[in-house]
């Protein structure tokens, strides 16, 4: 990271430390200095006015841009071949199906906390244009085809139903038409998750959008705001299944050069929503041993970005962002009088604030879904009940 940024983050950090109210500088927010972060009184970042409208006209521009495009997917015949829009008319934009689709519960997100936001009625223009029953039932007869039974499987799955959720919370006469028109999907996909799941043999664990520790959290957040009982018994199973027994996690050995995501935080935030907080604070306590001393020991720090112009690279400012959530799940879900709450915060705080920086820079290759990860971060929307 450049000697500037190093400099900032040090200030930054021990301010953060100190408990003070302040607002940063929005040139210090990203590298193409367009956010304000605010921090309260004790040192939790929140959601700006400003910042919600700017990350809100980022998605908008992202949700109608068509190309660049990676579609990923198996064609069984020349006839199947088309655009993004021809195959997907409602979540053809922001690169690929699955940012558009976390696109949308951004727009959905702040459209709900923000109505009066300058971008708001362009947000609801886009969403009432997007989220029509007719295009939804294209996409619905897409996905049901027997060469795309795993396409998106289950990154994309995650972030609809977590659209889904969203929506279900949003008292709105238009949100009301744009949650019906969800369903055909939904109800493919929830029997998808359902066929699957108890197939899985392993665990998958990797920095990408494959990880099942992280579509587990949210399909289980689903499940339970939907009273799906079935559904909620057997991520809990899969869960216990796959990760109970885990013990001596490394994870020095993370990250790797492409990761968005850290698998063993990741499964931690989502044991810690199968656990109760003392069974979950034994769990960790054997899951990463040697915490105290990673927490500080720059094992488990923020790390930067080298070129914000790769599409790949640039993944790593979105570890941050994931690793902030994570990590503030943990330390929320934990006894208050565990001997490690504290650090876990502040290096949760030190992340937060190192993934923010690289939003809105005005490069596409993150642009187009990191406000996302910066939203559920921010709003530890994860840890909210079904209404909030």
């Amino acid at each position: 990271m450049f000697a500037w940024k190093d400099s900032f983050f040090r200030q930054l950090f021990s301010t953060l430390l100190l408990g003070s109210l302040m607002t940063v500088p929005a040139w210090t927010q990203s590298p193409g200095g367009n956010s304000s972060v605010e921090l309260d009184s004790n040192a939790t970042i929140t959601l700006t006015s400003e910042m919600a409208d700017q990350w809100a006209e980022l998605v908008l521009h992202g949700v109608d841009t068509e190309f660049p495009n990676k579609l990923s997917l198996v064609y069984s015949n020349p006839d199947q071949i088309g655009t993004p829009q021809e195959h997907f008319p409602a979540f053809y934009g922001c690169f690929d199906w699955h940012s558009s689709v976390h696109g949308h519960w951004v727009l959905v997100r702040l459209l709900k906390t923000h109505p009066e936001m300058p971008a708001a009625t362009k947000i609801r223009e886009a969403l009432s244009r997007h989220l029509t029953a007719e295009n939804l039932k294209h996409e619905a007869e897409f996905f049901a085809r027997d060469e795309n039974k795993s396409f998106e499987r289950m990154y994309g799955w995650a972030w609809f139903l977590r659209l889904a959720m969203e929506l279900d919370s949003f008292e709105d006469d238009d949100a009301v038409q744009w949650r019906g028109a969800l369903e055909p999907l939904e109800e493919l996909l929830v029997e998808r998750i359902t066929a699957y799941l108890p197939l899985l043999t392993f665990p998958i664990r990797t920095g990408q959008h494959p990880d099942t520790a992280f579509a587990l959290g949210q399909v289980l957040d689903y499940a339970r705001a939907r009273g799906l009982n079935e559904l909620e018994e057997l991520v809990i199973t899969r869960a216990r299944d796959f990760y109970l027994a885990d013990t001596d996690y490394p994870v020095q050995y993370e990250p790797s050069g492409h990761d968005f995501f850290s698998s063993a935080w990741n499964e931690a935030d989502l044991m810690r929503r199968v656990l109760s907080p003392e069974d979950f604070a034994s769990w960790l306590d054997a899951f990463v041993p040697n915490l105290n001393q990673q927490l500080t020991d720059g094992t488990i720090s923020p790390v930067s970005v080298s070129d914000l112009t790769d599409g790949k690279l640039v993944h790593l400012a979105g570890l941050n962002l994931n690793r902030a959530w994570c990590l503030q799940s943990v330390a929320n879900h934990l006894p208050e009088q565990h001997p490690l709450v504290a650090a876990i915060r502040t290096n949760a705080r030190e992340h937060l604030v190192a993934g923010l920086a690289y939003i809105n820079s005005g490069h596409y290759e993150g642009d187009h879904w990191l406000a996302t990860f910066g939203l559920y971060a921010i709003s530890g929307v994860g840890q909210l009940g079904p209404n909030q």
